[in-house]
């Protein structure tokens, strides 16, 4: 059967399932490796060097003067990502980003930070996937080694303490922490600035 080219796309955006036999995820593995060569290419410059940055504007199709990412980096769906301005990611992310991934202005991340948006169907799990976008917004604030999970939303001026694995929707000017993830207390909105 022919699929018009970004049905996989259109899949991955409803949720799933995809099914990896089919003939349009290939786009999905063209872009796979696209953007596993491009993170390599990426890290393997050392880090006083910023010429880094070139092979992460391929990576994503725009420029980064108003987004930091430092390196080692790893994105298996740079056409998954979208940045906000003002956004800071420190080393040793893993985005696993077919589901999508929107950073807002101003958010931020520690080392470590790892979004997943994919899973694994429970009985098929080598060859139908389904999907969950996730949303980092406005100047929320991901500790270090923080997971989130598929379909996660963290709201605005939340903090997500380190370590901790987010499986629900974080709400805005919350402080949240553990495994999983819960609310700990929250922040007065009237004692935040502006990123």
């Amino acid at each position: 059967m022919e699929y018009e080219k970004g049905y996989v796309y259109q899949l991955m955006d409803r949720g799933g399932p995809t099914d990896t036999r089919e003939s349009y995820f290939r786009e999905a593995v063209e872009e796979m490796m696209r953007a596993r060569t491009l993170c390599a290419r990426a890290n393997a410059v050392l880090p006083d060097d910023p010429s880094y940055v070139g092979y992460l504007e391929e990576l994503f199709g725009r420029k980064l003067d108003d987004v930091r990412i430092l390196t080692p980096f790893i994105c298996d769906f740079g056409n998954r990502v979208k940045f906000g301005k003002g956004v800071f990611i420190n080393h040793s992310a893993i985005l696993s980003a077919s589901g999508g991934i929107e950073f807002e202005d101003g958010a931020m991340a520690a080392p470590g930070l790892r979004i997943a948006t994919i899973n694994h169907d429970m009985n098929e799990r080598h060859t139908r996937y389904t999907y969950g976008k996730v949303l980092v917004k406005k100047n929320a604030w991901l500790g270090m080694n923080v997971t989130i999970c598929p379909g996660v939303t963290i709201g605005e001026y939340a903090v997500v303490a380190a370590g901790a694995v987010v499986t629900k929707d974080v709400p805005a000017y919350a402080v949240a922490g553990g495994v999983p993830a819960r609310v700990i207390r929250m922040q007065d909105p009237s004692e935040q600035r502006e990123a």
